[in-house]
């Protein structure tokens, strides 16, 4: 139950959710990396700040800053996708997806792909919603990532978009953040993609990484 937002944010930081508790003992695993994202990105901006002195506006800033908060909105989401291999809030909200969709096609999936293979389909949200807030957290890959978060989330928008719960514009401004993330390469604001674009490109990750972000 939610109280208000600085003991909820409090509560997610020592990993005292109701998401995080039912994960047993793997609850401080979750916590221990989300703390790791949360220093890196931090020592990240610092590094990036100290060595370009175009990194030194407000602009620079106040996009880490976003792409932070939804790079760590991203990590909560995931949470709920545990424990494997399907969760009883995946499965819950997947079953609505097949109810509720836009279109009829969109709800035909669900029920005849989605729901019969969510062993497979769980493991995957999860991993794909960990990879964007990993992305979006240290600013590395950021336009490659944000593009296809844009895409994710345009499929909850028409997923739910009938549920009587619901505002669908909450999945569309999601995706419009995304857009955004990736039309002004937000991981070169204090991000890794920054980090990356002022040192040599003399191998292929380092080239691929720049494309990317």
């Amino acid at each position: 139950m939610r109280t208000n937002p600085f003991s909820d944010a409090w509560l997610f930081l020592i990993g005292a959710t109701d998401d995080h508790r039912a994960l047993g003992a793997f609850q401080y695993v979750m916590v221990a990396l989300f703390w790791a994202l949360l220093f890196a990105s931090v020592w990240i901006a610092f590094k990036s700040w100290s060595e370009d002195p175009e990194q030194r506006r407000a602009g620079p800033a106040i996009t880490w800053i976003c792409r932070l908060l939804i790079g760590a909105q991203w990590f909560q989401g995931c949470l709920w996708k545990l424990p494997f291999p399907v969760s009883g809030g995946f499965q819950y909200w997947t079953g609505q997806m097949g109810e509720h969709a836009a279109f009829e096609f969109h709800r035909t999936l669900v029920k005849n792909v989605f729901l019969p293979h969510l062993n497979i389909i769980d493991p995957l949200v999860f991993l794909a919603e960990l990879a964007f807030a990993v992305s979006l957290m240290l600013g590395i890959g950021v336009r490659l990532v944000a593009t296809i978060a844009a895409f994710y989330s345009l499929h909850l928008w028409l997923g739910l978009y009938r549920h009587p719960a619901e505002w669908p514009w909450n999945y569309m401004f999601l995706a419009i953040v995304h857009v955004q993330f990736a039309v002004y390469a937000a991981g070169r604001s204090l991000g890794l993609d920054a980090l990356i674009r002022r040192r040599p490109t003399n191998n292929a990750i380092t080239r691929l990484a720049v494309l990317a972000g």
